[in-house]
């Protein structure tokens, strides 16, 4: 993944420049029309009397409007600054810090205590739990933010019949998964297999793909494991 070339500071002063001169011409302009929808409200109000809302519930009304709209502004003014800061200290980094410098994810392992557990001791193993430990240059496990794609296969079946069961599991709810024991950290991701279980006599191999959302890389590991 190539990184993003920093913006020179004289373009950033005059980006800068104009947002806060688009700021201000927007503020001056919602303050305009308010002023005038007001004064149409009293000219409208005082020529129909029998109007059933009053000119200054219509007032008050447009007195909240322009309130939401005022802070509006200052949400989008102050994201505005976030954004500001960020291209700031990213334009200021070193030329040697780039993408290739930071913590990576070099593999991904399937834990060794994947398998099928009975999750409510009713004396079958209904549940497929999958143990992904995402790995660094380091050695050491590390949460990465990415999506898991997890199926199950049973490599003696043919025509069509191997892949037994296919998960998708996006990174909003991957990053719920993170678990840690005394002995071990990882993802702990849960699969109901009730349906495939029953006919389950031979060993079945789990296969992990894993993609790294902050490069862009695909990671492929798969693990047999014990009939229930």
């Amino acid at each position: 993944m190539n990184a993003q070339r920093p913006i020179s500071k004289s373009k950033y002063k005059k980006s800068k420049l104009l947002n806060h001169r688009k700021a201000i011409m927007t503020s001056s302009i919602l303050h305009f029309a308010f002023c005038f929808l007001i004064f149409l409200l009293l000219v409208t109000g005082c020529a129909t009397p029998n109007d059933k809302e009053s000119p200054a519930v219509k007032i008050e009304q447009l007195t909240q409007e322009n309130t939401q709209l005022q802070e509006q502004i200052e949400q989008s003014n102050a994201e505005n600054k976030q954004l500001k800061d960020q291209i700031q200290v990213l334009s200021g980094l070193p030329e040697n810090v780039r993408l290739e410098n930071l913590n990576r994810l070099e593999t991904v392992k399937i834990g060794r205590y994947t398998g099928f557990f009975d999750k409510d001791n009713d004396g079958k193993k209904e549940k497929l739990i999958v143990y992904i430990q995402p790995v660094d240059e380091q050695g050491d496990t590390i949460k990465v933010t990415g999506a898991v794609d997890v199926q199950l296969w049973d490599l003696n079946k043919t025509n069509g019949q191997a892949m037994l069961g296919q998960w998708k599991v996006e990174a909003n709810e991957l990053k719920k998964l993170w678990f840690a024991t005394l002995v071990t950290i990882n993802y702990r991701l849960t699969f109901d297999v009730t349906d495939i279980v029953e006919s389950l006599e031979e060993p079945v191999t789990v296969k992990v793909t894993f993609t790294d959302y902050m490069t862009g890389k695909v990671f492929i590991e798969q693990k047999v494991i014990k009939a229930p």
